[in-house]
């Protein structure tokens, strides 16, 4: 259900098709699924509080829960959704910091990491 629809393959499609149209709901489950991806892919974060009361109108307690975890921080997942921004460059360089953390592990003292960090590429 979380694959995009491009990326099944006949098989995984078909199955697919199958599940959701032997239980009701999955189906409204797929429903929510295909949404929401519908507006992450346009970037369309405005229409989001309306699919959170969709998903809260429904009796699928799961979503509910993700809708509830969503309410919580609302202006930030909007601006998730809708702004090109992203903190990708941070992430990396903190994935970068702790490789070279576990790197001297045992090793080495606080000064001798800070100079890896400072000088490293």
């Amino acid at each position: 259900m979380l694959t995009h629809p491009d990326h099944l393959d006949e098989d995984d499609a078909l199955g697919l098709i199958t599940a959701v149209s032997s239980c009701e709901h999955l189906e409204r489950l797929h429903n929510h699924i295909r949404t929401f991806r519908r507006h992450h892919d346009a970037a369309t974060g405005a229409d989001l509080p309306a699919w959170l009361d969709t998903v809260d109108a429904d009796d699928l307690p799961a979503l509910q829960t993700l809708a509830t975890g969503l309410r919580r921080d609302l202006d930030a997942v909007i601006n998730g959704l809708t702004l090109e921004h992203n903190s990708g460059a941070v992430e990396g360089a903190v994935t970068r910091v702790k490789a070279l953390k576990r790197q001297c592990y045992g090793r080495a003292n606080f000064d001798l990491l800070r100079l890896r960090i400072l000088l490293t590429p």
